[in-house]
């Protein structure tokens, strides 16, 4: 088939066998996305045809390179095909390379983690943030700092970008210094607005999983499979729940104590005519309802 391209050249596509075209360095998709792929092609046919490269003197006797649609082919095969349209083209390594990771990085719908390796891949092979900016349509400024998180191995704070639980530039300041200075980070942040509520909580608990566990996803797995839960693990959990709720018990009783240390020295003080003249002279001589309560002894 004849068609031409966005510039107006004629391009030519081909109907190839899937099984001719090698696949390198293939990556792992979701398995909803993936569905949702293969249930598109099934309703409405493909709408867009691979990109291929020819190959010569492979050791696996493959015909063609695969220079972008990994996940159109998988979807293909898993509809039963063996051939699929396909636009080939003359690429070079580098090239090919270069296409497959900018077309990861415009898909719509990627695991936070996908994106940034792209970006870690083209800056492994050489390419300057200003060449990856320009190449992927991401701002100089957005792939600098990435890669800033990136040579640092800071996996959860690129996540925590990615998935708006952080701004970016937030996140490069953590990076740069000591735990203190994170929490001055975020005290900051929230003095001028950019963390509050909700945020604010999540970026607390980020730092805390930060300094407990390290910067970095160890064994990082996008789609975790569940676990056998043994009985072991049973006790386990029992257990540490039992002693987070004894610490909670722990917690209340220090501060009832502080409570009523607080309300029996009020009562003492209240005593006192010249303090509470003194208190009516600073107009400081109320207090809330329900501790004014206890002072009086209206609640026990």
């Amino acid at each position: 088939m004849v068609t031409t391209d966005g510039e107006g050249e004629t391009v030519r596509i081909e109907r190839i066998p899937i099984a001719a075209i090698a696949v390198e360095n293939p990556r792992e998709r979701s398995k909803a996305s993936f569905e949702q792929l293969v249930d598109s092609i099934a309703k409405v046919g493909l709408k867009r045809p691979v990109t291929v490269t020819r190959a010569a003197g492979r050791s696996d006797g493959k015909a063609y390179e695969l220079v972008c649609g990994q996940g159109r082919i998988e979807a293909f095969l898993a509809l039963g095909e063996r051939d699929i349209p396909a636009l080939i083209e003359d690429v070079g390594e580098e090239d090919r390379m270069l296409r497959s990771v900018v077309e990861n990085i415009a898909r719509r719908q990627h695991r936070p983690l996908e994106l940034l390796r792209e970006i870690g891949a083209l800056r492994e092979r050489g390419y300057a943030d200003g060449e990856i900016a320009s190449k992927t349509g991401l701002s100089p400024t957005y792939v600098q700092m990435i890669g800033t998180l990136l040579t640092a191995g800071e996996d959860r704070l690129i996540v925590a970008v990615e998935t708006g639980q952080i701004p970016l530039n937030v996140a490069v300041t953590i990076a740069g210094v000591n735990h203190e200075g994170a929490q001055a980070a975020l005290a900051q942040a929230y003095e001028t607005g950019t963390l509050r509520g909700r945020k604010l909580l999540a970026a607390k608990r980020l730092l805390e999983r930060r300094q407990r566990h390290g910067k970095a996803y160890r064994n990082f797995d996008p789609e975790p499979t569940r676990r056998r839960v043994t009985p072991d693990a049973l006790v386990r959990a029992y257990e540490a729940e039992a002693d987070r709720q004894r610490l909670i018990v722990k917690r209340a009783e220090v501060t009832r104590n502080r409570l009523l240390f607080l309300v029996t020295a009020l009562r003492t003080l209240y005593v006192d005519a010249h303090f509470v003249t003194l208190l009516r002279a600073e107009s400081l001589d109320t207090l809330p309802r329900p501790l004014a309560a206890l002072v009086s002894g209206e609640e026990t």
